[in-house]
């Protein structure tokens, strides 16, 4: 049934982040020819914002070391857009060689993470970044903004809201059109989403140009995506099967499964352009590539008992 809820927007924007933040978890290397054909299925399901890969050192995450190799094989299409991650000057230049329009800096709110992820301080980081999205800006690209420990961190605990505004402030001055909020190992509830977003907006950064990045890992990432859109945000990160983690917070689980978010969203009568049926069989079809089933409770619900 289709029950609505006041106060919710008439349609999402579902930012699939499976080929990259799902896969670059994954122990195994997974081939090109896999990687593309995900792609291509969930371009098929309806899916228009796909972050494909990252431009990254092979060395600190070899899973995406072939990212020219899947851009140079994936269909092209106007309606279709694969941002991908874009660390320093070395990862933008990679991305314009390869015809990229969409790219995403990937910054921290806490210094530890920001240490481990991008063996810098936030300042260092964001000293980086700055020329990055200047020039990214200034050759007609986009450019997202990914702070994560939004809602906690596993060595530092507790991340005041304060802390998180500031970091986010700084991130989107450099000239950003969106910014993600990552709750990286999923300790967020609703509340704190909700605070969170109404003190990111008295800072000038309005739900319009936010969206919400969960895991799940103690189950709270659906109730936080409902508190976000109650809030006005129409932009939330999701990954096919609920693949991904981060592979240098331990802690961090899988993503929120896009298909637990359809299903949520279609029985809010909330429009996403997502046909469930193609996402769940994409998903069940990835799942037998890497040899395990789906953590998402719809892909398994929605499954033979032989599958699941």
């Amino acid at each position: 049934m289709r029950v609505p809820l006041s106060g919710l927007p008439h349609e999402v924007t579902i930012y699939e982040v499976g080929p990259r933040d799902g896969l670059q978890n994954e122990k195994a290397i997974v081939p090109v020819d896999v990687k593309s054909e995900l792609v291509t299925r969930l371009a098929d399901a309806g899916l228009r914002t796909i972050e494909t890969t990252s431009f990254v050192h092979p060395k600190w995450v070899p899973q995406l070391a072939d990212a020219e190799e899947l851009l140079d094989v994936l269909p092209r299409s106007p309606e279709l857009r694969y941002p991908v991650l874009v660390p320093n000057e070395r990862g933008l230049d990679r991305a314009l060689a390869n015809g990229i329009t969409e790219i995403a800096i990937f910054g921290s709110a806490t210094e530890t993470f920001s240490r481990r992820n991008l063996n810098r301080t936030v300042d260092e980081s964001l000293a980086m970044f700055a020329p990055v999205v200047g020039r990214a800006r200034a050759e007609g690209l986009w450019v997202r903004a990914y702070v994560s420990m939004v809602c906690g961190d596993p060595w530092e605990g507790d991340v005041p809201i304060e802390q998180v505004v500031s970091v986010a402030s700084r991130m989107m001055e450099l000239g950003c059109s969106q910014l993600s909020l990552g709750d990286t190992i999923g300790v967020g509830t609703p509340g704190q989403v909700t605070a969170l977003i109404e003190a990111l907006g008295a800072a000038g950064i309005g739900a319009d140009r936010l969206a919400v990045h969960f895991h799940d890992t103690y189950g709270q990432a659906l109730a936080n995506t409902l508190a976000a859109l109650q809030a006005g945000v129409t932009v939330v990160d999701a990954s096919a099967g609920g693949l991904g983690g981060c592979p240098f917070a331990g802690s961090a689980t899988g993503n929120l499964p896009t298909e637990d978010l359809v299903w949520m969203l279609n029985g809010l009568g909330v429009a996403t352009g997502v046909d469930l049926d193609k996402l769940v069989a994409t998903s069940r079809w990835l799942a037998s590539q890497l040899g395990r089933p789906s953590p998402s409770r719809v892909v398994q619900a929605l499954s033979p008992a032989t599958e699941t």
